[in-house]
């Protein structure tokens, strides 16, 4: 494995980080995630925020090892993902009558019926896009390998996340359902695609130095 060249930048941030919170409670593996998430933001609350747990990140862990697709709601969040192909099928959706409420929704639902089984979905922008995701595992069509879950907004964004967690809390132990997400109305892009790349860094999968 090549050696992983770490940025100045993110080495001091992380310093400063550990100086002003204690992660060490936490599983390597979520404390990892938590932490990129913290990295990127720069907001200390979402350690209380963040839910997730080692077999969701490990989940992640052997999704990206097996080269599993990767979908985002928007570009924003697939330009802040590094190492690893993702598609987003955003140019592609339409948004009408028939029950899809906005393009995001719709693209999520194209891309269920690519990848059906084994995807990862990850949502930093549109509740919509998550709730779509939810709509789709609960009546069977879809079964991701994870879904980060982290929409930012006022409308919807909070209820969205408490859907996902509702569902993985329901799901059969035979058939789970592994999710990251966030308790509230905070998020965004950038946490989504952070949470992600935490994920790829503990995949191995992550060689570039950039900061993201």
């Amino acid at each position: 494995m090549t050696e992983q060249r770490v940025h100045p930048i993110e080495s001091e941030s992380y310093r400063i980080l550990h100086q002003r919170i204690d992660l060490t409670g936490l599983p390597p593996t979520v404390a990892a995630v938590t932490a990129r998430v913290i990295h990127a933001s720069a907001d200390l609350e979402f350690a209380q925020l963040m839910v997730l747990d080692d077999a969701s990140v490990s989940a992640g862990i052997d999704a990206v090892q097996a080269g599993a697709p990767v979908v985002c709601d928007v570009q924003m969040v697939r330009s802040g993902i590094t190492s690893v192909a993702t598609t987003c099928l955003l140019d592609e959706a339409t948004a009408g009558p028939d029950g899809i409420p906005t393009r995001s929704a719709d693209a999520i639902t194209r891309a269920a019926a690519r990848w059906p089984i084994g995807a990862v979905f990850v949502i930093g922008c549109a509740p919509t896009a998550l709730f779509e995701v939810v709509r789709l595992v609960e009546s069977g069509v879809l079964r991701p390998a994870l879904v980060i879950g982290m929409p930012v907004g006022f409308v919807g964004a909070a209820e969205a996340k408490a859907a996902l967690r509702r569902i993985a809390a329901e799901a059969p132990h035979d058939r789970p359902i592994h999710a990251i997400s966030n308790v509230g109305e905070k998020g965004g892009s950038a946490v989504a695609s952070a949470a992600f790349n935490a994920i790829v860094r503990l995949a191995g999968a992550d060689r570039d130095p950039d900061v993201r």
